[in-house]
Order: C-alpha cells, then sequence, then structure tokens
C-alpha cells in the first residue's frame, strides 16, 4: 500500500470545495521533515488560504473538518500558522505491516491499469567496443525496466543496435587498406576496434586541420567583440548576463581549438601516423563510400559486414552478462533498412517532408534546421531510422508509450523525431525522452584515461572487481576466523565491483553530470551499494548466528507488535517500499530507489543497535524483532534486484 498515496487521495476529497485544481495541493502532503510533528505534513492550508482569502488555520480546520482519516491516523493537528500535522495509528501500522510482512510482493500491488511500454536503452554500435558512455543508459533503463515490470506494467526492453552507419564504412576501408591478418585472427574484434580507431583518429586529424583556421579567425573576432563589449557595458544584470555568456562562448571556442590542436600533435609528432594521413587526405570521404556501397548492396562490402557482425555482437552480449543485462529485442539499424525508403515515400505523400536542395526535410515550427529524412546523395539519417522503428513498435508490438534513454545531447532530436511522428499519424503513443548526463573525471571532464582515449567498459568492470576483491578479502581477513573461501569471495567482489558501478550511477538525479570517483563508489558507509549489501548480509548473519528458519518464522502465528520507537521507525520505513517504487517512475528516476534503501538501512541500523533481536528475552517481542529484521532484508534484496545488483548473504 502506497500510504502517501492514500493520504493525498483523502485530501483531494477535504479539498476539492476549495479549488478547481485539487492535486497542486495534494502534492504538498508530504513526509514529515521532523517526526516531532508526527509522520507526515500537509501545508497546503497556506495558498489555499491566498485564494480565498481566508486565515490559514482556519481554513486548516475546514480542511480537517471534511478530511476522513481516522481509520489511519491518530487526530490532526494544526500547528504554526496552517500546518496540518498527521501521525498514524500505530495499530494501523501493525495491521498493516504484518500483511505486508505475508505478502510476496511486500505490500506493493500490480497496477490497476498496466501499460504496454517499450523502453530503447544501451543501443551501442557494434563496430566499437563498449566504453563507459554506454554504461548509464545501460545501467538506467534496465533499472527503468526492472521496476515497470514489478508493477505489472507490459515492458518490452529494446535493444537498438548501430549495425549498420557509417562506423561500419571506417572498418570496411581499415580492413582492406590497413589490417593485421595475424592480430584479425587472434582476436577479430579488438583489429577491428583498432582498425575503426586508426581511420577515425586519421579522419579527426583532417578535419581539425581544416577547422583550425576558422576556429582562430572566430576566437580572434570575438575576443575583440568582448572587449569592446566590456568597455561598454553598463552595470545592469541583463548587461552582465550578455557577459557571462559571450565569456561562456569564448571558453568552449577555446576548448574546440585546444582540442582540435591536440589531436593534430598526436598525428604529427607520430611519424608512422603523420605518413598514413599524408597518405591519405580524404580519408574520410573514402569511408564514406565504403558505407555507401554496402547500403546498395555492394557483395564484398556486404560479405565483409556479415563476416563482421556476429563477432562484434559475442563481444557486445559478453558485457551484458556480466552486468545481467538482456533484451526482448535486440534489432540493428540494418532491420529497419528495406523500410526506410517508404518512410520518406509517405512522409512526401502526406505532405509533412518537402524537398529541399535536393533533401527531403520535414519543417517544424519554432526550429530553424529541418529534420532531414533522406540526405542530397540518397542517404537515410537516424531520423529516418527513428520513425521506421516508432512505426514497428507501434503497429507491431501495440506500445501505448516509447522510452528513450539516450544523453540529453540527442535532446534536440527527440524534440524533432516526437513531433514528427504525431504529425505522421502516430499521435496516439506517448513518447519520452529519458535524458541523462555525463560521467566525469576528476577534472570535471567525460571520464578518459590517462592517454585520453573513452575508457573502455570492460576494463572499468575488471577494475572494479579487483578492487573490491581487496576490500573483501582485508575484512574477512581481519576477523579471527575467516569466513569466506576463495570461490566465495570471487563472487562476492564481482557483486560488490559491478553493483558499486550501478549504483553510482544509479544514485544521481540523471539529469545531473558526476564525478566518477572509487573510493566513495566502494565505502563500506554512506551512500554505496557496499552498505547496501552489507546491511543485508548482515541480517542474513542474525539468521545463521541464531540458526532462525526463515520459513518457520514466516507460518508463525506471532505478528510483528511495535514496541520501541525504534521498532516503529523502521516499521513505517518499510511501509513506504511502494511508495518509493511509485516515486521512481513518476519521472522514470531511480536515484528515488537509491535514497529510499539508503534511508532503510540506515533506519535498520539505528533498530538493530537500539533493540536487541537474538538476546531479547521475551519471545513474542524477539520473535516481532526477526519477522522486523526479515522483512527489511527482503526489501533491501528486492530493491537492489530492481536495481540491477546482486545482494549477498555473506560478505
Amino acid at each position: 500500500m502506497n500510504i502517501l498515496a492514500e493520504l493525498r487521495s483523502r485530501f483531494e476529497q477535504a479539498i476539492q470545495p476549495l479549488t478547481d485544481n485539487p492535486s497542486r495541493y495534494t502534492a504538498m502532503v508530504r513526509p514529515a521533515g521532523d517526526r516531532r510533528f508526527g509522520d507526515f505534513q500537509a501545508n497546503c492550508a497556506m495558498p489555499l488560504a491566498k485564494l480565498s482569502g481566508s486565515k490559514p488555520r482556519d481554513l486548516a480546520g475546514e480542511i480537517l473538518s471534511r478530511l476522513d482519516v481516522a481509520d489511519l491516523c491518530q487526530p490532526p493537528e494544526i500547528a504554526g500558522p496552517g500546518f496540518i500535522n498527521l501521525t498514524l495509528r500505530d495499530d494501523w501500522i501493525e495491521q498493516t505491516l504484518n500483511r505486508q510482512f505475508a505478502d510476496k510482493r511486500l505490500g506493493v500491488a500490480a497496477v490497476a491499469r498496466p501499460r504496454s511500454f517499450i523502453i530503447d536503452y544501451s543501443s551501442p554500435n557494434v563496430a566499437k567496443p563498449m566504453h563507459v558512455g554506454h554504461l548509464r543508459s545501460t545501467v538506467l533503463g534496465a533499472a527503468v525496466d526492472h521496476i515497470l515490470r514489478f508493477l505489472g506494467h507490459t515492458v518490452v526492453a529494446d535493444n537498438h543496435i548501430g549495425d549498420w552507419g557509417t562506423q561500419f564504412g571506417m572498418i570496411v576501408f581499415g580492413y582492406k587498406h590497413f589490417r593485421n591478418d595475424e592480430a584479425y585472427t587472434a582476436d577479430a574484434v579488438s583489429e577491428l576496434a583498432r582498425l575503426y580507431r586508426l581511420v577515425n583518429q586519421l579522419a579527426e586529424y583532417h578535419q581539425a586541420r581544416s577547422d583550425l583556421p576558422g576556429l582562430r579567425d572566430r576566437l580572434t573576432a570575438q575576443q575583440t567583440e568582448l572587449e569592446q563589449a566590456e568597455s561598454q557595458a553598463d552595470n545592469d544584470k541583463s548587461a552582465k548576463k550578455a557577459l557571462r555568456k559571450q565569456r561562456s562562448n569564448l571558453d568552449e571556442l577555446r576548448a574546440a581549438i585546444a582540442a582540435a590542436e591536440q589531436r593534430c600533435q598526436t598525428i604529427e609528432n607520430n611519424p608512422d601516423l603523420k605518413q598514413l594521413a599524408d597518405s591519405w587526405p580524404n580519408i574520410a570521404e573514402q569511408a564514406r563510400q565504403e558505407t555507401a556501397r554496402l547500403h546498395a548492396g555492394d557483395e564484398e562490402n556486404r560479405r565483409l559486414w556479415e563476416e563482421f557482425l556476429p563477432q562484434c555482437l559475442k563481444a557486445i552480449e559478453s558485457m551484458y552478462t556480466r552486468l545481467g543485462v538482456s533484451f526482448d529485442l535486440s534489432l540493428g539499424e540494418s532491420y529497419y533498412q528495406p523500410m526506410l525508403a517508404d518512410v520518406v515515400d509517405s512522409l512526401l505523400e502526406q505532405g509533412i517532408a518537402t524537398i529541399s536542395e535536393g533533401a527531403v526535410c520535414v519543417f517544424l515550427e519554432d526550429n530553424d534546421a529541418p529534420f532531414i529524412v533522406r540526405k542530397r546523395d540518397g542517404a537515410y539519417t537516424y531520423a529516418t531510422t527513428d520513425l521506421a522503428t516508432i512505426k514497428y513498435h507501434v503497429e507491431q508490438l501495440s506500445a501505448e508509450e516509447i522510452l528513450y534513454v539516450v544523453d540529453a545531447r540527442q535532446s534536440e532530436h527527440f524534440r524533432l523525431l516526437f513531433e514528427t511522428a504525431r504529425r505522421w499519424g502516430f499521435d496516439r503513443t506517448e513518447y519520452r525522452h529519458v535524458s541523462f548526463g555525463t560521467i566525469l573525471g576528476d577534472d570535471r571532464r567525460p571520464f578518459k584515461t590517462r592517454s585520453g582515449d573513452t575508457v573502455g567498459l570492460e576494463s572499468l568492470l575488471d577494475e572494479a572487481v579487483i578492487r573490491a576483491r581487496q576490500i573483501v578479502d582485508e575484512n574477512d581477513d581481519a576477523r579471527d576466523t575467516p569466513e569466506l573461501d576463495d570461490t566465495t569471495r570471487a563472487k562476492v567482489a564481482e557483486a560488490v565491483g559491478i553493483g558499486g558501478i550501478k549504483f553510482a550511477d544509479l544514485k544521481h538525479n540523471r539529469d545531473s553530470d558526476y564525478v566518477f570517483d572509487w573510493d566513495k563508489m566502494l565505502a563500506t558507509n554512506g551512500d554505496t551499494a557496499t552498505y547496501m549489501q552489507y546491511a543485508y548480509a548482515r541480517i542474513c548473519g542474525i539468521f545463521r548466528k541464531g540458526n532462525i528458519d526463515h520459513d518457520t518464522l514466516r507460518n508463525s502465528p506471532r505478528e510483528i507488535h511495535l514496541n520501541a520507537p525504534e521498532e516503529r521507525a523502521l516499521a513505517l520505513q518499510l511501509l513506504r517500499f511502494s511508495e518509493a517504487l511509485e516515486e521512481t517512475v513518476a519521472d522514470f528516476r531511480p536515484n528515488q530507489l537509491t535514497q529510499y534503501l539508503f534511508e532503510t538501512a540506515n533506519v535498520f541500523s539505528t533498530f538493530y543497535n537500539a533493540c536487541p533481536v537474538l538476546k531479547e528475552p521475551d519471545e513474542t517481542v524477539r520473535s516481532g524483532r526477526l519477522k522486523l529484521c526479515d522483512l527489511a532484508a527482503r526489501i533491501l534484496r528486492r530493491g537492489l534486484e530492481l536495481l540491477g545488483i546482486d545482494a549477498c548473504e555473506r560478505m
């Protein structure tokens, strides 16, 4: 049962005579920030009083006269200027908690009206090894996937793999001109990745050399403009804001120049790379031509694509296996390729798209640049493929809502995509870009290796497990008698290391960038997966030490009774599990669940330190406390599982 939702529903009935928009004010019913003032607090009387010109305390009294919560709460109290404080009845908490204890779903009811969701997440390009940039989409998407399924929705997890784009042209070109046959035979995927990086590096070098003169001219012009603006600026807020914007633009331009110069220096300081760059001045265009040949059905390029693809997919699947992530669909861009011509024809026939300078474009209001669905050279775009995918999802999978778990830099693309899809006739489906920020290094720039390369996902996971193993070994060796054999230590290290990476990502508001920090991520205290995993293992240890059989306890007729304030606090926290899950999916923010689990572990620790469990002499009290422990463990484990994190019984 979601207590907060129930209270808000009761308040809605009480305030309906006062406003046409009661939900705006029922949102002001929240858990109390200070338990001295009860369990929940409603602050809606003050803003409602402004509408009617009433005194807030008088209006609070009027609300209470219509509020029916006697079965849930002690008589509500009015405090201060009009706060309404609510304290749940202990007998109601006990009854509800005992039902939750007996419920396999831990008190979380399945939704009354399930929806059909498609979640598009992870979506790597198969021509390149997965790297840290794929982490957030994969981890966020999987967590949302798990929680929606647990709540009773129908979910199709779709990994929209990039298996047909320009990266394959780069690999084909590299394979034809730069491959190392011995390396390819030994490890095809690593060699293909090297070829991709090499061709891309050479193409970026030539682009950087071409861009630098113009970038430097822009820098000179912008510096002059800024100097003039600074000398003429008034001291008002708008002028200061304009200057800040100009300085920010100048900083971004300097960073772009520095990056371009670094690309040039990397090549020019390496004689072998410089020789290759000089030999292939048009490498970017030549790689694009290889892509065009593939798309046109060139026999050799098609054969190479079919040779490369299974090996690349196998490498990606090994990463998903390690992360514990699976998909219902893994349809690559190539699957939709035969549909793209029909998409463009349909848009043209309906007058949604027009031909502009040889390209087929959708022009949308409030957007200067067109949404291009076919380029002048006849090539299709990501927009075309995404529209074909929407058509497939709606017509073949009956999608009611489609979620795209993709980084925030793609916001403009999805805004245009959704509007075009609605115009095209797919306006009964809801679309949502579940955006997220960037993982940063200590320098607050995108997380890179010391050499400046993007961090590979496999190496990141390996490092996490190695560090976690050191922690596990140190903790177990510090015991008088170590408890874990080598196999168990390895299993725990895998759970702690990979769980730590996942939790460190999920605990942040998804819109925020965050700094990757190994020490914080694997700490045994604070807001980390390790802390929650230890809390779960600690409870399992209570049952081992007391030789308590879980099934016997769960079938015991003895009920939970609240004999101490710490028991009541833990009981109320456990009852809020349903609320945490519903808040998580309200805006697809798993940090709501991570925060709940952290608070649950904290409240349990306070309970355990204050209330003897195995040493409690009263058998009825001891049984109730064991049940509280068991329920807390089940909720911690289930919560971590929904986040894609393993919980170990021994650590």
